[in-house]
């Protein structure tokens, strides 16, 4: 089972991450990192570092940022098309970008969360 690490006090997250879960089958496991402890434990991250990113467990391996996303459409069978687009190195560098910029955005609008 893979498990996703996501901030649910994030309004933009959150829908996404409930758009994802409407139509996820049973190999994801959805866990908010909203002053969780646990989800700093499972993953040996920070509570700064679990709301800046989004993270996955995967076989035992943490995994941040857009190749997060990579694993949930794989996991996700109407995203699966994604997947396979965005694997491909071009358009994952292009992916991890737009990520990159998307999610600072988000940390910056939710970082009132570390007080």
């Amino acid at each position: 089972m893979v498990k996703v690490f996501y901030n649910n006090s994030c309004n933009i997250c959150r829908a996404e991450i409930n758009h994802y879960k409407k139509y996820s089958n049973n190999k994801l496991e959805w866990i908010d990192v909203t002053n969780n402890k646990l989800a700093q434990d499972l993953t040996s991250k920070s509570y700064r570092e679990l709301l800046r990113r989004m993270h996955v467990i995967q076989d035992g391996k943490v995994i941040d940022g857009a190749e997060s996303f990579l694993i949930i459409w794989k996991n996700v069978p109407k995203y699966n098309f994604l997947y396979k687009i965005f694997k491909v190195k071009p358009l994952f560098l292009f992916l991890k970008i737009f990520y990159e910029i998307a999610a600072l955005f988000l940390f910056l609008k939710n970082k009132h969360l570390l007080k």
